[in-house]
């Protein structure tokens, strides 16, 4: 089917259960470009795990670490090709049906039962990256918090704060912006969550350029940070490795970034080239953030750039670029969260189909503000949802650790084994043939990453806790 076969305004379904029924038959019009879908993978992507990547770098070496954030870019980039080309499932009977979310596009291509495994997995991911962001958030308000107290009492003072509280404040912000009703509605939050993450990132490079220079030399090793024995240095090692996983991936919003999208051109070759432009930018600031932070600090390299105190002045800079991290994980929650909500909306709505609470929207207007429409469901699910995840945070503000284990749980089965799997359907690739064999090996070499960088994360957890 050529370009013309794609318009917003041809009959497609929208929105296929694992069950076969129609779900939701959506007329909008949708105005996403190349630009508002980068502006989307950069609020989702550049978050908390820029900010530990120096210290991932620190764990691998000068050659291993670099090496590891190029091969994890590349990877992402053969993922969300592949999954891109999914989103028009075309039916015999049906026609062309958009998969405008993840678990869409399992179900239709793999089946109920994988679709089912695929939910659970996409959803504990969701979860874990917003849980991320609210430990990430308290983390950065401290930060500023410990930033003046250093520069008014010195840099040996104890300046102790807490994270409970911080992380309660960032929730009912969370709780207010889940008001808003979907991603169509999130541009704009999106592009100015994107310009804080350019913002913090280059802060973090412009201090650890400055610091290199002020030391004279580039500190760090090939091996990277010594460790009393091997297993010590592997346990940090595959730790380093989930840091860097969870830094890239976002198949697991990309479907949804790519409904946004108008077409013509077809929405595939749109995202493939937003995809290509936002990686590429993402890539550039992540070797440079990591690479200098390392080279600033060497085995010193503090687990968050901004937030661990490497960089003490100017300390109103400091401020700034963790208030812009907060600024950004505002947006980032959002992000990740509203896939979510809309699968919550969903299921009610097919589920309880007579029922006011879940169906009804009251028009709400406050003074000096547009109106808005008010869901009974929307407000109490999401508001239980964030409360849920700032209490989980709050029990485990893990950040390196914690990043680590939401990389490695999310990053094979989400971004390579079901994106390979629906290729293989989608393109009837032949069993045996050079493109199935390349991705099969492809897929088991990335498997083997998971299973390392799980079993150091969940083992540096159980440090933390226990210590």
């Amino acid at each position: 089917m050529g370009e013309e076969g794609f318009r917003d305004n041809a009959p497609l379904i929208d929105h296929y259960s694992s069950s076969g029924e129609v779900l939701i038959e959506e007329t909008f019009r949708r105005t996403g470009n190349v630009w508002s879908a980068v502006a989307h993978i950069i609020t989702g992507v550049i978050g908390a795990g820029v900010l530990s990547l120096a210290w991932s770098v620190a764990q691998l070496g000068w050659i291993a670490g670099p090496l590891f954030i190029l091969l994890f870019a590349a990877t992402t980039f053969i993922s969300t090709y592949l999954l891109s080309d999914c989103y028009r499932f075309h039916d015999p009977e049906q026609g062309s049906i958009r998969c405008s979310s993840y678990m869409d596009a399992v179900n239709l291509y793999l089946g109920a039962i994988r679709g089912k495994v695929c939910g659970v997995l996409v959803h504990v991911s969701l979860y874990g990256a917003t849980c991320a962001y609210v430990i990430t958030s308290a983390t950065s308000i401290r930060a500023i918090l410990k930033s003046n107290c250093y520069h008014k009492e010195g840099h040996e003072a104890p300046c102790k704060y807490g994270d409970a509280m911080y992380m309660m404040l960032f929730g009912v912000v969370q709780v207010i912006m889940s008001f808003i009703p979907d991603f169509h509605n999130m541009v704009l939050l999106s592009v100015v969550a994107a310009i804080m993450s350019f913002t913090y990132s280059s802060i973090g490079l412009g201090l650890g350029i400055t610091k290199v220079i002020e030391n004279g030399r580039i500190m760090g090793s090939v091996t990277g940070v010594p460790a009393s024995n091997i297993a010590d240095k592997l346990w940090l090692v595959f730790q380093a490795l989930g840091d860097i996983a969870f830094a890239y991936p976002y198949t697991v919003i990309l479907l949804e970034i790519q409904d946004t999208l108008e077409s013509p051109p077809e929405e595939h070759k749109t995202m493939k080239k937003a995809s290509m432009i936002a990686i590429l930018i993402t890539t550039f600031f992540y070797l440079c953030c990591a690479c200098f932070g390392y080279a600033a600090f060497g085995n010193q390299t503090p687990g968050n750039l901004l937030t661990g105190f490497g960089f003490y002045e100017p300390y109103w800079l400091i401020d700034f670029a963790n208030a812009c991290i907060v600024l950004h994980l505002v947006g980032g929650y959002q992000i990740y969260s509203q896939p979510i909500y809309s699968a919550a909306d969903r299921w009610c709505s097919r589920k309880y189909p007579n029922s006011g609470f879940v169906n009804n929207f009251y028009q709400v207007k406050l003074p000096m503000l547009p109106a808005f429409q008010l869901n009974m469901l929307r407000i109490c699910f999401r508001t239980a949802y964030v409360i849920s995840t700032t209490g989980l945070a709050i029990m485990f503000p893990y950040f390196n650790e914690v990043l680590g284990v939401l990389g490695a749980l999310g990053f094979w089965p989400l971004t390579i084994y079901f994106p390979v799997e629906m290729y293989f359907v989608q393109n009837k690739i032949e069993s045996w043939s050079t493109k199935w064999i390349f991705l099969r090996i492809f897929s088991f070499v990335c498997f083997l990453v998971t299973v390392l960088s799980l079993v150091g994360s969940l083992e540096g957890i159980i440090s933390e806790k226990l210590s």
